[in-house]
């Protein structure tokens, strides 16, 4: 309004990373880093005023990288490399001078407090919290109370003893909470309080971690939530209590000590050990178990989770965890409660995605969980995740091709059995030819090979092509995408599948292979635009290059088949991506999560459903937050986005789903009048 035509507001996945503290690794806020996307995606003012928006993915954490990329970003800005470099440096330069500002005023008000036996108050958060619009003046608040503040960045150079932590300590700003509190929680003049935002889903862990850190040592925890809501009553009467009990001196209810100890899964355990999986594609998790009991281990993947096991996992899990790991640890405390298993020989396995969503934590909220529900020996591990976590399961490269080829099985049957059974002229026949190959993918997994493998493969794609349907037919066709767990899991999804089948439509779900290729893909991503390394950019090629080897004989027959739509190489739907989000979204779904609605919409499926937990931030960003461009691009497009969550209404969900295919319907019959005007005219 200003009238300012060029714009700067770059994106940053990463933080610098502090070689002096022991974290596992240096995320910021996957919110924070992409506010720049729906900005771009839909404020049309900026298109409408011909505003240059510069918005590039760049990696802060990595300096000579950074000047690298700010070249080729202002390339067209009249500047030289050699003004870049300088600048650059310069920047740093200043960041090292205001940290050294920071420390050295903290060390000021150390040292005072020391002296005059004054308390002093510890007030951890993020760095916008500083924002006066943001804090509602809590810290002038507390000044009022005659208390000094430090930030935890005051004492984030100072030495702590124990550095141990029940979480994965992978992004920046919480690796200094953790650190500010573990100080805190050794001081007796010091007392923290928090500060967070509602809807902050990361602050489900550090929340817990920095409350469990002080009160271990049997310190006072006061945490504060804020949001839009500049009422500070609630905030005034917290903080008269805790000055009230430090004036009395009291502490915190003693705790038992804090440990970081677990239960781990060791060789002795695959002979012995149920392995407990949570379901979360039934098709392919079935296939998949089997595959994994070839190799030796008892992997057991509990009954469909219901509304109680829902409710277990909100009793367990702190509700600004996002849905699915609500919907996960439920299922699994109450396969434990159900009494089937025997606790001392029964672990747990998830897959660990290590990337700066929530979901590299479900081991440790887990634990936590499981603890607190009375199952303390159960040993919870990752088949695949970060190196300590995984224990001693091996997947080894024979179990790694047989889960592969269980998991194009399943997408292959996924995809013929949709496809076929909404138009099937006998009630039934889709079904029972599903029964069969699975039954038969079973027995090749068991005991087949490669060559056995891909004749199967082809075999499904042509028997369900000659499968007796309703030629004449045409329904309209529905995607769904988003979050991966939503978007397979029936109980989490309210068995979205099964309403869109009576509502007239054909559902097109995106194969399961593809979310494994977009992570894949990620470090490609992160070598092209950010700092990542040729030799994590090599290793990614090569398994998108296995994969897509494995699913060759799928992609071949579904290319001459007349009805199936084979799947497209993950280069081709990041290439379509690009056009509407920046490929340096690595949070959650990421960049994929566009990739999949515009990949539907350029196979001319118009109605998508895109399903993500309320939780989910990053997902908001590339999913809802990009619908408007996706609409402006393809007028036709016919979009809703539905949240999943634990007090979602189920009333609500099936109207904005009915309204959806109420559109989706009209337009279907719009498309099949104009296509018999054509062949009128073209007799």
């Amino acid at each position: 309004e200003k009238g300012v035509r060029k714009i700067f507001y770059p994106c940053e996945p990463y933080n610098i990373k502090d070689t002096a503290h022991d974290t596992d690794n240096n995320y910021n806020c996957p919110v924070v880093a992409s506010y720049a996307e729906n900005i771009r995606g839909n404020m049309d003012i900026l298109r409408q005023e011909n505003v240059t928006f510069l918005q590039p993915f760049l990696p802060i954490n990595d300096e000579k990288r950074l000047i690298e990329r700010l070249g080729e970003e202002l390339a067209g800005e009249d500047l030289t490399l050699a003004e870049i470099a300088a600048a650059v440096k310069a920047g740093y330069a200043e960041l090292d001078r205001y940290r050294r500002d920071v420390e050295q005023y903290g060390e000021k008000i150390l040292k005072y407090i020391e002296e005059t036996g004054k308390q002093a108050i510890m007030l951890v958060g993020r760095p916008y919290h500083i924002d006066p619009e943001i804090n509602h003046g809590i810290p002038q608040m507390i000044e009022a109370y005659d208390l000094p503040i430090l930030s935890e960045d005051a004492v984030f150079h100072l030495p702590v003893d124990d550095k141990s932590l029940r979480v994965v300590n992978q992004w920046t700003y919480h690796g200094r909470l953790y650190h500010a509190a573990k100080f805190a929680a050794t001081r007796e003049n010091l007392t923290l309080i928090q500060l967070s935002s509602f809807g902050c889903g990361l602050d489900a862990l550090t929340t817990g971690e920095v409350k469990d850190i002080t009160e271990s040592a049997g310190r006072i925890y006061t945490m504060i939530k804020l949001d839009e809501v500049s009422n500070l009553g609630a905030a005034r009467i917290r903080l008269r209590s805790l000055m009230a009990a430090l004036k009395r001196k009291n502490r915190a209810a003693a705790v038992m000590p804090r440990s970081t100890e677990r239960a781990h899964f060791t060789s002795e355990c695959k002979a012995k050990h149920t392995i407990l999986v949570p379901q979360m594609a039934p098709i392919h998790f079935e296939l998949i178990a089997h595959a994994v009991a070839k190799h030796g281990y008892t992997m057991v993947i509990p009954p469909m989770p219901d509304k109680n096991a829902v409710d277990l996992g909100l009793r367990y899990v702190n509700n600004d965890m996002c849905y699915p790991a609500i919907v996960v640890i439920g299922q699994l405390i109450a396969a434990l409660k159900s009494g089937k298993f025997d606790a001392d020989a029964t672990s747990i396995m998830l897959f660990q995605t290590c990337g700066a969503c929530r979901a590299t934590n479900y081991l440790s909220v887990l634990r936590t969980a499981v603890r607190a529900a009375g199952f303390p020996q159960v040993p919870i591990f990752a088949c695949y995740g970060l190196k300590d976590e995984t224990d001693s399961f091996d997947l080894n490269k024979t179990m790694l091709v047989d889960v592969v080829k269980a998991a194009v099985y399943a997408d292959t049957l996924m995809k013929v059995k949709n496809r076929t059974e909404p138009y099937e002229l006998v009630g039934g026949t889709a079904k029972r030819l599903f029964d069969k190959w699975m039954q038969t993918a079973k027995e090749e997994i068991d005991g087949g090979g490669i060559f056995a493998f891909r004749r199967n493969i082809k075999a499904i794609v042509k028997e369900f092509d000659n499968l007796p349907i309703a030629e004449d037919v045409a329904k309209p066709k529905v995607g769904i995408v988003g979050e991966i767990l939503v978007k397979y899991h029936p109980v989490a999804n309210n068995h979205i599948e099964k309403v869109n089948a009576k509502e007239g439509g054909e559902v097109v779900m995106p194969d399961f292979v593809d979310f494994f290729l977009y992570t894949a893909y990620d470090a490609v991503a992160a070598h092209r635009l950010l700092a990542g390394t040729k030799r994590d950019k090599y290793f990614s090629q090569m398994f998108i290059a296995f994969l897509e080897l494995m699913r060759r004989p799928m992609k071949q027959a579904m290319k001459k088949s007349r009805r199936f739509t084979p799947p497209q190489s993950i280069y081709e739907t990041a290439k379509l991506a690009e056009k509407y989000v920046s490929l340096g979204n690595l949070a959650g779904e990421g960049w994929f999560l566009t990739g999949e609605m515009v990949k539907l919409l350029h196979e001319n499926v118009k109605n998508v459903v895109c399903l993500q937990p309320f939780g989910c931030l990053p997902n908001h960003i590339t999913g809802k937050g990009l619908m408007h461009a996706l609409r402006s691009s393809d007028p036709e497009a016919n979009l809703v986005a539905i949240d999943c969550d634990a007090g979602s209404s189920e009333v609500n969900q099936l109207n904005r789903l009915k309204l959806m295919m109420a559109v989706a319907k009209e337009n279907n019959a719009a498309n099949a009048a104009e296509n018999d005007e054509r062949a009128v005219a073209a007799r």
